[in-house]
């Protein structure tokens, strides 16, 4: 009968413990999975500075012909400047030739719209080409037509040696990207279509 009673509360005893480890697995899967899930929407997802200018940026697509391209251009303004600061589009170059001249965000946007606007015409509606040339300047443009006819990631990484190359004042460009300073190729990102097109995932289709 002792034995009996020792047997059931072994069993009592161990059943305890499956159920606790069951339970401590289960946190630590939780707890495990949770950073992952936050890493993945940082990635992948345009900020709330971003979101928050959708109106103005739709207001001035709207009044450019190109409202069908909102995403698009949200989504530039993130790989641009993460919609922080006072050019949010960093159209400054675009509006005055320099960096720097806009301090005004509206200014900037407006300006930033307009010139994709034209550059979307330029490239006969070619979004990949027109996006490229919004970060390289109209110039990629003639040379990716004259060399494939449309944008090509090979095109890019070429035109941005060729450019770097070309100019006797290498120091300027801060090549942030290792794979872009392997390939010598500095002038702009070469990868700018990649991950505006990435963004442009977390928000709807156009």
């Amino acid at each position: 009968m002792k034995y009996k009673k020792k047997t059931q509360k072994a069993w009592k005893h161990s059943l305890l413990i499956t159920f606790l480890l069951c339970m401590v697995l289960l946190v630590l899967s939780l707890v495990s999975y949770e950073p992952l899930q936050n890493n993945w929407n940082q990635e992948s997802s345009v900020s709330e500075e971003v979101i928050a200018y959708e109106p103005l940026v739709k207001k001035y697509a709207e009044k450019y012909g190109i409202a069908d391209k909102t995403h698009v251009l949200l989504a530039m303004m993130m790989q641009e400047s993460g919609g922080r600061g006072n050019d949010p589009m960093q159209a400054s170059e675009s509006f005055c030739g320099s960096r720097g001249c806009i301090d005004d965000p509206e200014v900037s946007i407006k300006q930033g719209v307009y010139y994709f606007s034209k550059t979307l015409e330029e490239a006969d509606g070619d979004v990949e080409l027109a996006v490229q040339a919004y970060n390289f300047g109209r110039g990629f443009i003639d040379y990716a037509v004259n060399r494939t006819g449309t944008f090509t990631q090979e095109t890019a990484i070429a035109f941005s040696q060729k450019m770097y190359n070309e100019d006797p004042e290498k120091e300027k460009y801060r090549c942030l990207r290792e794979e872009a300073k392997k390939l010598e190729a500095c002038y702009g990102d070469i990868y700018y279509v990649e991950s505006v097109m990435e963004y442009k995932k977390g928000l709807a289709t156009d």
